[in-house]
């Protein structure tokens, strides 16, 4: 199968071949003709199998295939709306939109939180026809009457899943009140949990079902390798293994981004260059480590679990878990980053003695065990004893003032290492406390009425404006 077998018209089969690209993924391959059709969809898929490109590809090509849709007063307005959970999953998917649709006359734009909101109003004001948003800021927009809804025939909600997992519910349920009733509707998450099927079943009619990866199945172009090691060697372990094997385009990831900043310090002290990405840093400082490190410029980014949603880079060679998550799934999620598009990749997971129940939880969701392999030099001394591991103010293993102890192994949500904020809470874009706690301290939901410098403009024909 092909493309252009799935009836792309010639400028986006162009662009996808400008992107290195000739055959679809399964995802992509059952997904487009669906959108194509003009029904619903429910789709499980993962970040990395292609599902960006699965609804992009053919709402572009119906949007080129159609007029402009525009307000009396004769400005374009949009007709796609693609809510996201994250700034940088944003980011990625209105870059992606740009890419395929370089060769369109068509306009795009990107609104989220922590930036400033004239620079997005003054791209609304000279007309787009897609937008991709967080749900707080473009509910902003709306509140003050700078983004007009009317004419939006498709809705995408992308990372369905997480969105929830964040709290965003009555966020959507406020976007869904505002649309116009008649529209298709694309829902998209890693899995199809008794809360997305609650939801799909409130905005979905007679939907097309897909379902391509669950979230516990490991790519098999990862090898996946253990390197047991002392508590406090793993950072001396992972610059002698960066020389060593001269690593470089490293992804490495931590549970917290207190731990994130410090790694990065450290390696930057001991002559490798290396960044932290996560939810407390600007956005500009993210955007541009982010940057650095896509262009290879930047050897190591240090990432937290949330600021990674927003890494999607086809070639990434190496994956290494400096801590591994407390949450199985994320596990999955993070060595997801390598070994795409058919590539072979690497995972590496520097554990402790006190990471083995973590390591044991994994090993159960994947089914299958991950090959120990000892770094000779760096061998864990036999009588160390596994201590409990403090994630913000949760101690795994042990328990927390006020509560009783929290399995690691508990719902979501509970104890205060799930996936709810950092300690402090959060405020969303209404003011009010966001839902839970993170242990990354996310990129704030959506960073709402953010005062940052700075906005991602309207695009067209790849250039800005």
């Amino acid at each position: 199968m092909t493309f252009a077998s799935l009836g792309l018209s010639e400028p986006i089969l162009l662009a996808i071949g400008e992107q290195g690209y000739s055959t679809p993924t399964p995802i992509q391959a059952q997904a487009i003709p669906a959108v194509l059709a003009g029904g619903d969809l429910l789709a499980a898929a993962q970040t990395g199998t292609g599902k960006t490109a699965a609804f992009t590809l053919p709402l572009l090509h119906r949007l080129s295939d159609a007029q402009p849709a525009r307000n009396a007063r004769g400005q374009v307005i949009p007709r796609v709306l693609v809510l996201v959970p994250t700034r940088e999953l944003a980011a990625q998917v209105a870059e992606n939109v740009r890419d395929y649709g370089k060769h369109l006359k068509l306009r795009s734009m990107v609104m989220y939180g922590g930036v400033g909101m004239q620079p997005q109003i003054d791209a609304l004001r000279r007309g787009v026809d897609i937008v991709v948003a967080t749900p707080g800021r473009m509910l902003d927009h709306h509140g003050q009457r700078t983004l007009d809804l009317s004419a939006i025939d498709t809705l995408v909600l992308d990372e369905a899943d997480r969105m929830l997992d964040m709290g965003f519910i009555h966020d959507i349920r406020k976007v869904l009140a505002l649309l116009p009733r008649k529209r298709q509707n694309l829902l998209f998450s890693a899995t199809f949990s008794d809360e997305i099927k609650a939801l799909a079943n409130t905005l979905l009619n007679q939907p097309k079902v897909i379902e391509v990866a669950r979230r516990n199945t490991a790519a098999t172009t990862v090898r996946q390798t253990v390197h047991p090691v002392g508590r406090d060697r793993k950072r001396e372990l992972l610059a002698h293994l960066i020389r060593e094997r001269n690593w470089w385009q490293v992804l490495v990831f931590m549970r917290t981004k207190h731990g994130a900043n410090r790694l990065a310090e450290q390696l930057r002290g001991e002559g490798i260059g290396a960044d932290a990405i996560h939810g407390n840093k600007s956005q500009g400082a993210r955007t541009r480590a982010l940057a650095e490190f896509k262009s290879g410029k930047l050897q190591v980014l240090v990432a937290t679990d949330i600021a990674a949603r927003g890494i999607d880079i086809d070639q990434l060679p190496l994956v290494v878990n400096y801590e591994l998550p407390n949450v199985p799934e994320d596990y999955v999620h993070r060595i997801g980053r390598t070994g795409r598009a058919g590539a072979e990749g690497e995972a590496i997971s520097l554990v402790c003695v006190d990471e083995l129940r973590f390591l044991r939880d994994i090993e159960n969701l994947i089914g299958r065990g991950i090959d120990r392999n000892l770094v000779a030099g760096f061998e864990p001394d036999p009588q160390e004893r596994a201590q409990p591991i403090r994630v913000g103010r949760t101690v795994i293993g042990g328990g927390r003032a006020g509560s009783g102890p929290r399995r690691a192994d508990a719902p979501r949500g509970q104890g205060g290492h799930g996936r709810g904020d950092a300690a402090g809470g959060h405020h969303g874009h209404n003011g009010h406390a966001g839902q839970g706690r993170r242990n990354d301290s996310q990129p704030r939901r959506d960073g709402g009425r953010g005062a940052s410098r700075g906005a991602a403009p309207a695009r067209r024909n790849g250039t800005t404006g």
